[in-house]
């Protein structure tokens, strides 16, 4: 990444944090960023960061994209979800062909995709591609998305096809312009409120077959190390949004305890209680060791994809796969100890350490951070089968 970009990024994300955090309750209410701050988030660059540069991008360093994304959580957990995904968008159009990565940056470099990961939908084969039908739960950012994708059941005579390798059947992405889909308003949450991660559907749609990709197995049609193993770097930027959630609700929990505050019946102010000082002082060094774990995977894995290593990439998937529910164990342990601090305050709508509290338990629900990836990790320790890894 050249100084000059990651001066011009970092100092920008750090020009708009402070009004994120003003405007969080408000990001809530709307259940999605207001256009203004989509287009501050646009205008920093932040949709562009891992953009190659050849395309009019940052093609941002692991480090300064962890970074910024833990930056962006900290002062707002929805936004620095919402950034996450859009800024995504380069390492999934590099699974199609390397003309159509070409033309859908031809306008410029801040193009969003939004969509599905699991197989909702299905594809029917049909002459030069595929007739599309499907929904797809959890798109976040679908409404200020320029495209849609949806994973999908491969069917042929409206039969699903056998997949490769043994596999049950043949799983395909497609993207389509996001005029093409509807999105239909089901983001009522617990936390995460601000994300407007949506249903998207798909009736019957066309998709050409060159707008169409593998998620889990497909090479990117994009050189460097920053391409490589695209799936296990969206794990990673996942783990730096729980930090992010979890640094904020450290950082809201020690404003307010700057106040004096003392809880009902209490001989002391919390911050002067020992007690509550052993499982502060354990919060916080459990969420530096979470950021620690996150970026010296991505570290190993920048420096694998280096040096052209595909075995060494390999290896590190169960790792990062593993990481996830830790990292994310870890932050909502340190959010509950904040939450607790702020007693029946931080049972209210308006408390900071509440929406914390409510978008690292949301966050905890994800897929990706579900506890039975810490297995493949042992399983890879013993010299055992890994089932799945990203």
């Amino acid at each position: 990444m050249d100084e000059q970009d990651r001066t011009r990024l970092t100092d920008a994300v750090r020009e708009l944090t402070p009004e994120l955090g003003r405007r969080a309750e408000e990001i809530e209410v709307a259940r999605e960023l207001p256009a203004d701050l989509l287009d501050g988030l646009r205008a920093a660059g932040c949709f562009r960061m891992f953009v190659p540069r050849s395309h009019g991008g940052y093609e941002a360093d692991p480090h300064t994209g962890l970074a910024m994304l833990e930056e962006l959580a900290r002062a707002d957990g929805s936004t620095g979800w919402t950034v996450m995904i859009g800024a995504e968008t380069p390492h999934l159009l590099a699974l199609l062909p390397r003309d159509r990565f070409d033309k859908l940056y031809a306008s410029g470099p801040d193009v969003v995709v939004a969509g599905g990961f699991a197989p909702q939908g299905r594809a029917e084969l049909a002459d030069g591609g595929f007739q599309v039908t499907g929904r797809w739960a959890f798109a976040s950012g679908s409404r200020h998305a320029d495209w849609i994708f949806g994973n999908c059941v491969l069917t042929g005579d409206g039969q699903p096809l056998p997949g490769p390798n043994g596999q049950p059947v043949e799983i395909r992405s497609v993207l389509l312009p996001a005029g093409s889909v509807t999105v239909q308003d089901t983001w009522h949450t617990l936390g995460l409120r601000g994300t407007g991660s949506h249903d998207v559907l798909m009736e019957s749609v066309f998709c050409p077959v060159e707008q169409s990709f593998d998620l889990f197995t497909g090479i990117p049609c994009v050189p460097g190390p920053g391409f490589v193993a695209p799936l296990a770097q969206f794990v990673l930027h996942l783990g730096a949004v729980a930090v992010g959630i979890a640094q904020g609700a450290l950082d809201d929990t020690v404003a307010l305890l700057d106040g004096g505050r003392q809880r009902l019946y209490a001989r002391q102010s919390l911050a002067d209680s020992p007690a509550f000082r052993v499982q502060l002082g354990r919060a916080d060094l459990n969420v530096r060791a979470a950021r620690a774990l996150v970026r010296s995977l991505a570290h190993d894995l920048s420096r694998a994809a280096d040096a052209e290593n595909p075995a060494a990439v390999d290896a590190l998937r169960p790792q990062i796969s593993a990481s996830l529910p830790w990292v994310t164990e870890v932050a909502t342990a340190a959010v509950d100890t904040c939450y607790r601090a702020g007693g029946g305050g931080a049972a209210r709508d308006s408390s900071p350490v509440q929406r914390r509290f409510r978008d690292i338990h949301t966050f905890a629900q994800h897929a990706a951070a579900a506890e039975g990836w810490l297995g493949n990790n042992g399983a890879h320790l013993l010299g055992r089968p890994v089932e799945l890894a990203y």
